[in-house]
């Protein structure tokens, strides 16, 4: 999958890197991450990345992109990223930041309660789907996260699609 409108992407993915907040301590999940963007855009500024996604020819491109790019602190890992993130869960893993870009189903309850059960301090959601994002911030919510900021990217002008990011902040 790509974005097609690259002026667009490219102010889709800074947003959701300024909203992570980072500032080179961090560990970052970046999941559903495709060809790596986003995740090369975390990693030159978090201590650590995992970039997490199903289709292992995006994973291929994502390795060759960090590489051409000589950025190190990625792990990128072929993977049902509700899944691993499940797996990483009863590991007793820990993350600062989740990054989430989802299809246009959304997350999986897996997915959602392997996050509620790491407690990163931030999540980061890109959705394409305001009903599934719905959905999924009012799970989230009831976890112990609250909404800080929504921003809206018009991918697609003149058409009802919209692309939007959502800072999620774990309730102290």
């Amino acid at each position: 999958f790509y974005q097609v409108n690259s002026v667009q992407t490219e102010k889709l993915y800074q947003t959701a890197v300024d909203f992570a907040g980072l500032n080179g301590d961090e560990t970052v999940v970046d999941a559903y991450s495709g060809i790596g963007t986003m995740t090369l855009a975390l990693a030159e500024k978090a201590k650590q990345v995992y970039g997490v996604e199903i289709v292992a020819p995006a994973i291929d491109n994502a390795k060759e992109n960090a590489a051409l790019n000589q950025i190190e602190n990625i792990d990128f890992e072929v993977a049902d990223a509700g899944e691993w993130l499940v797996k990483k869960a009863k590991e007793d893993f820990k993350v600062d930041v989740v990054v989430v870009d989802p299809p246009r189903k959304g997350l999986s309850p897996d997915f959602i309660d392997a996050v509620l059960k790491i407690q990163p301090d931030k999540i980061v959601y890109v959705s394409c789907n305001p009903n599934t994002l719905a959905r999924d911030l009012k799970l989230l919510h009831a976890g112990g996260y609250t909404i800080e900021k929504v921003q809206p990217v018009d991918m697609f002008p003149m058409t009802h699609h919209i692309e939007s990011i959502t800072l999620l902040v774990k309730e102290q």
